[in-house]
């Protein structure tokens, strides 16, 4: 059995839609998740234009995810940061009170849609950042970092059902032992940006995380707790994710870039992060928050 979950911004996914989609498909009874916002149906197999509906829906701005119904609801969240978890990337952040604002963010843009060697990139980017006080990390913690909408609820619903949370980025602990504790994470693994003297030495502590790395706290994380990689939603927007979301059960692209996206069956481009919760079968009115 095979579950469709649509999901919109609030007020924008229709009844009218929805009944549309699951009569040509003949789908069993919709179930509304959250009005006006998310619904879901049961469908004995996946259609054969499911593609195609997917590509007309995302013009009508309404997310469609078609899954296996046996399993959907993940015992563990492993989610990048930047972009993901929060709105912003925290090196363009720091780059921007450096005055080297656009010359960093334009490296971060190509790296994240896989232009660029990842290592490299960041090295590249550090370095800019060479001199600046280590103070200004929490500056730009409070004044410019802002958290994902449906972050908290995501977290926080699937910790209360026995879930556990990690946060896994290419970015700096700095800022993701803040977001995690924030948010609720269980634990975080991210860089370690070089400080000597006070000030940001404009290198990175080796060894850098990249893809290869989150695919192994993938790895490392599920056999320390005794899961299976079947029993992981994992969640990210660049290509930095695609071993992690591709090992992982159920591998979602938030807002991805386009690159990331064409490799993805899951994609989400017009919910926020509590699309993660109904595509795993949670009501509104389950969330935790």
């Amino acid at each position: 059995m095979f579950v469709a979950t649509l999901i919109a911004k609030q007020g924008d996914l229709t009844p009218a839609l929805v009944e549309a989609l699951r009569n040509a498909w003949g789908g069993e009874i919709v179930q509304w998740l959250a009005a006006d916002e998310a619904a879901e149906f049961a469908l004995p197999a996946v259609p054969g234009n499911a593609h195609t509906v997917w590509g007309d829906l995302q013009g009508q701005a309404v997310d469609l995810i078609v899954q296996p119904f046996e399993g959907r609801r993940k015992k563990m969240l492993l989610a990048d940061m930047d972009s993901t978890m929060i709105q912003q990337e925290c090196i363009d952040e720091l780059a921007a009170e450096a005055g080297v604002g656009d010359r960093v963010a334009d490296i971060t843009a190509r790296a994240m849609n896989g232009e660029l060697d990842f290592e490299a990139a960041i090295d590249e980017r550090v370095g800019l950042l060479a001199g600046l006080d280590e103070g200004i990390i929490d500056h730009v913690l409070e004044t410019r970092i802002d958290d994902m909408p449906g972050g908290r609820a995501l977290v926080q619903t699937m910790k209360a059902n026995g879930g556990y949370a990690a946060l896994v980025s290419g970015g700096f602990t700095a800022f993701t032992s803040a977001v995690a504790a924030r948010l609720g994470f269980d634990e975080n693994r991210a860089n370690t940006l070089g400080v000597e003297g006070g000030v940001l030495s404009g290198r990175v502590v080796r060894p850098i995380l990249g893809q290869q790395a989150k695919l192994e706290a993938l790895n490392d994380i599920t056999a320390r707790l005794g899961l299976a990689h079947t029993d992981v939603l994992a969640v990210g927007d660049g290509m930095n994710d695609l071993l992690m979301l591709q090992n992982a059960g159920t591998g979602v692209a938030l807002h991805g870039k386009p690159a990331l996206q064409e490799k993805c069956d899951v994609r989400v481009n017009h919910g926020d992060l509590t699309a993660l919760l109904y595509l795993q079968g949670y009501a509104k009115s389950e969330f935790v928050t």
